[in-house]
């Protein structure tokens, strides 16, 4: 869907490159993550991607076209939600949605994505009474009006509870499911595992990693397994080496002979991998 070669951009004030000659493709019908502390250049790559900046050195096309070639009608295929939401907020929701649904060609169905996201009971409040979460559902039917082919999300679950969040996933979920792309940037990282086929990681301008969760995961994880079991009213905790775990004796003799509380992988989180990756959280902060 888009594929990014030696990527260089340097905003106009600054004397260092914000982007230092990055490269990764979205794939077709994929959610893609992009993850980086504050300042990485994860926003700038998206305000590129979605040609709100240019000026660039380096190639990017989309469906096989360079982007600076492509005029609006890049814009009737995709679909974007900024982390911040954007309203009229003395219009109503349902105005704010007609404004902005006769800005394209191709016109999804409004009540579907309003009742999806739980806003058309309040379709006719004004969004200045909207809750911040209420604005960012409104913002992803805003996203979605024109059945866009390629999504743009910006911390899109920020703000949200878990069951709104929950209702938001599995909207991205089935727009992948119906053959849509994302490409999605959170600092939620259980937001990132649970709906993300790969992720890169960006720091300081430059792409350090790029797999998908499970084989970073695998990479970065430790090849043990632990065993918490209770014994005298204490909980004991033993680890073993994963590899040849079946022949290992002591393993297997406390599996038969213990009341076994919980087993655990050495397999890390995203959480972990973004501190090992980036940095944040052990220098910089």
């Amino acid at each position: 869907m888009f594929k990014v070669e030696n990527l260089h951009f340097k905003y106009p004030k600054n004397k260092e490159e914000t982007i230092k000659g990055i490269s990764f493709e979205i794939q077709k019908g994929e959610i893609f993550g992009f993850l980086g502390p504050s300042g990485a250049g994860k926003s700038t790559t998206q305000k590129i991607l979605i040609k709100l900046l240019d000026k660039y050195d380096g190639m990017i096309t989309y469906n096989n076209k360079n982007i600076l070639e492509l005029g609006e009608e890049f814009y009737e295929n995709i679909g974007v939600s900024f982390e911040m939401p954007i309203h009229f907020s003395k219009m109503t929701a349902m105005e704010n949605i007609e404004f902005f649904l006769k800005l394209y060609k191709k016109q999804n169905d409004v009540e579907s994505l309003m009742k999806k996201v739980g806003l058309w009971e309040d379709k006719d409040k004004m969004v200045g009474e909207y809750s911040k979460g209420m604005k960012i559902r409104l913002n992803i039917v805003r996203a979605l009006l024109n059945s866009p082919e390629m999504l743009f999300l910006d911390e899109p679950t920020n703000g949200l509870d878990p069951t709104n969040a929950m209702i938001l996933k599995d909207m991205i979920r089935v727009f992948k499911n119906e053959g849509g792309t994302v490409f999605i940037t959170s600092h939620i990282m259980s937001d990132i595992d649970q709906l993300c086929d790969r992720v890169a990681f960006i720091v300081d301008g430059q792409i350090k990693e790029i797999d998908s969760p499970r084989n970073l995961k695998i990479k970065y994880g430790k090849r043990t397994l632990k065993l918490e079991y209770a014994e005298h009213n204490k909980t004991v905790v033993k680890e073993f080496p994963m590899d040849d775990i079946g022949k290992n004796t002591e393993f297997i003799d406390l599996l038969q002979s213990k009341n076994i509380e919980t087993i655990h992988s050495g397999e890390t989180t995203l959480e972990d991998i973004f501190i090992m990756v980036t940095g944040v959280g052990l220098n910089h902060e």
